[in-house]
């Protein structure tokens, strides 16, 4: 939920207010201390006191020169007072009236009169005149001006500080970040480090002067950097890479010194930047904001090179796009050492999930052990978010408890989908569709082993009009060529289904395709595993700056495409009856569990020969190849959805 203006800036707010309340009551002092005398004993010092409270009196009643002059002659004047621009008369018969007098020529007829005179005509006193007054009383006129630029000059002080927030203890221990047990080795010497700096300087050693976390959103990376500073009892200081940008010129470069000058003043400290590439990359100088921008990352690597053996200070950037950072701001002796935080294993999401299920009130029947096997590739932030929301499906439905069942909707809901609430009926052609579908994917997937079946479904979720949910069944970050074929094929399966059923496809095989595109350009470009045995890598050509032609990329894998398709044909063909039985099955239960689609396809595979059916020929050692990047097979999801052109109304 967004925060309100209010929410977002309540500090400075209250700030401001306090500033106003406080002018307010020193004016109110000032004005107060002005008019506010002792009772005076003569005539001259009254008129002064009730001029000074208020010159309506006078005001109301303007006379002419003439008029002065008759009752000066006649003796009618009680008193007068004398101002800058004007005369004020008090008579005594009680008139009070006022003359104009910018050019100061009645006073000095009135002082005149009064110097020629052998006696004292009337009292006359000065009134508002700035002879006796202190050097300030005229700038204390003007203090709304002052004011104002006093929170100015605060407002942007403010603004020039990075949003930065020094603590001495974040309160989070290693033993507390559950996985990233790799990361956690390799920060054990800057644990050492920043304990002891001059053992390190001593020796002559280097220490780090940056480490680089890298690794998927959601996999604890900042939890880590916390962990850090509370490991080596050190101050913390949080930042983000946006947070040195600024719409005027030479504010990042200042934020980013001031950042570095706290560190420094209360080492041994952490500075932790998330998303570092925020900061971005220097490049060509085509906008002043470019411009900007390079100068930020100047700045820091000026930083970066200023630190000294024992300094204490180690900047801890984390980032999910390691290669958008400037390769200046992480060689060595800047960002000594890159960790990558993987995704958790086995028993590291079995504690997960038993961690965060001890906040909620569990049920006695919740199986961690098993949540942590169908949670493959999860990370701990979507863990996280599995639990608590079986925690509102469970006071959803009025449950005192949360149980297994809320937790396996939760799973599915996390790799799915929520459940459309409100969609208009599909009419029977339309389900028969989406069950043939689906049951192709499901088949697919059992007879190749691209992962366990966990069910099939024709009821929409999320933007799906179907599902078929396929995880994987270990942890893997290598993957053979036959699996990324089998992958493929799986891909494929619900379009080929539509094909042999209906003999036309629909454009529910969309998103299919997409993905399927994706896997097999990966595979032509990056991977060598193309059709025509090709071992050239297009990302190798663009890192030369190199002028290519994508036409033979775009054709082998259209070509390696044609190929899985057809033999994704013939498997199906062969498995036809699974096919209409599970379409069958899926119509009259809308959902079949994964134990029953593995028993309508087991029977028919031993019939199959070697080549249609690659599981039965399939190796199982450990020569597989790398893949660098995103893990295909890590969220084996099927979801079919329609283009928008044939969108059903009411879809999400």
């Amino acid at each position: 939920m967004k925060k309100s203006l209010f929410a977002r800036h309540r500090r400075l707010l209250g700030v401001v207010s306090l500033c106003l309340a406080l002018s307010a009551a020193a004016g109110w002092y000032w004005q107060s201390s002005e008019a506010t005398v002792a009772p005076p004993s003569d005539a001259s010092a009254r008129m002064l006191a009730e001029l000074q409270q208020s010159t309506d009196a006078w005001t109301a009643q303007r006379r002419d020169l003439s008029t002065l002059v008759g009752d000066m002659r006649d003796g009618r004047i009680a008193s007068a007072a004398l101002s800058d621009d004007a005369v004020y008369v008090s008579t005594h018969d009680g008139q009070r009236y006022w003359l104009a007098d910018q050019s100061g020529r009645i006073g000095e007829m009135v002082l005149r009169d009064y110097a020629s005179g052998g006696h004292a005509l009337f009292p006359v006193a000065l009134f508002d005149t700035s002879g006796e007054a202190p050097w300030y009383h005229a700038l204390l006129k003007q203090w709304p001006l002052f004011l104002l630029l006093l929170l100015g000059g605060g407002f942007v002080a403010w603004k020039l500080r990075p949003q930065q927030a020094l603590k001495q203890s974040t309160g989070v221990r290693f033993a507390d970040v559950i996985g990233a047990g790799e990361a956690k080795l390799a920060l054990q010497d800057v644990t050492a480090y920043l304990r002891d700096p001059a053992a390190f300087a001593t020796l002559g050693a280097r220490p780090p002067k940056g480490v680089l976390l890298t690794g998927e959103p959601g996999t604890g990376k900042t939890q880590l950097a916390k962990a850090l500073a509370s490991e080596c009892d050190a101050h913390f200081i949080q930042v983000t890479g946006s947070d040195f940008s600024s719409m005027y010129f030479g504010v990042g470069i200042h934020k980013v010194k001031s950042l570095f000058r706290t560190a420094r003043k209360h080492a041994p400290c952490i500075i932790f930047i998330d998303e570092i590439d925020g900061i971005g990359r220097r490049g060509e100088q085509s906008r002043a904001s470019d411009a900007e921008g390079n100068r930020i990352v100047n700045q820091f690597l000026t930083e970066l090179d200023g630190f000294a053996a024992d300094s204490g200070v180690l900047v801890l950037g984390a980032t999910n796009f390691p290669n958008s950072l400037d390769p200046a701001l992480v060689r060595e002796g800047r960002f000594d050492r890159s960790i990558a935080v993987g995704l958790p294993s086995l028993a590291e999401r079995e504690q997960l999930f038993r961690l965060y299920a001890g906040k909620i009130t569990a049920a006695d029947d919740v199986d961690h052990a098993q949540m942590a096997r169908n949670s493959v590739g999860l990370t701990p932030a979507a863990i996280a978010y599995i639990v608590n929301h079986a925690a509102l499906l469970a006071a959803r439905s009025g449950e005192a408890q949360v149980r297994m069942n809320h937790f396996a909707d939760a799973l599915e809901t996390c790799r799915i989908g929520e459940q459309p609430v409100g969609m208009s009926m599909l009419s029977e052609v339309e389900r028969t569709r989406i069950a043939v579908h689906e049951s192709g994917h499901a088949i697919v997937a059992a007879a190749l082993n691209c992962g366990r079946v966990e069910k099939v479904t024709i009821l929409p979720r999320g933007q799906a009009l179907g599902v078929t949910l396929v995880t994987p069944v270990e942890d893997k970050r290598l993957h053979l060529e036959s699996e990324l074929r089998a992958r493929i094929q799986m891909l494929l399966g619900g379009r080929v289904a539509e094909q042999l059923h209906f003999h036309e496809v629909s454009s529910g095989a969309g998103q299919d395709l997409h993905e399927a595109s994706k896997l097999a350009l990966s595979m032509v470009g990056a991977l060598g595993m193309g059709p025509k045995g090709s071992l050239l890598s297009l990302q190798a050509v663009r890192d030369a700056h190199l002028d290519s032609d994508p036409r033979e990329a775009l054709e082998a894998a259209d070509q390696l495409l044609l190929q899985l398709n057809a033999e994704c044909t013939a498997l199906l063909q062969q498995l036809r009856p699974a096919l209409e039985q599970l379409s069958a099955r899926l119509l009259e239960e809308e959902t079949v569990a994964g134990e029953e689609v593995v028993a309508i396809v087991t029977p028919l595979l031993s019939g199959l020969p070697a080549h249609v059916s690659p599981i039965a020929v399939r190796p199982r050692h450990l020569e597989r190849v790398a893949f660098d990047g995103h893990d295909p097979l890590f969220d084996l999801v099927e979801t079919d959805e329609e283009d928008d052109s044939e969108r059903r109304p009411g879809m999400v």
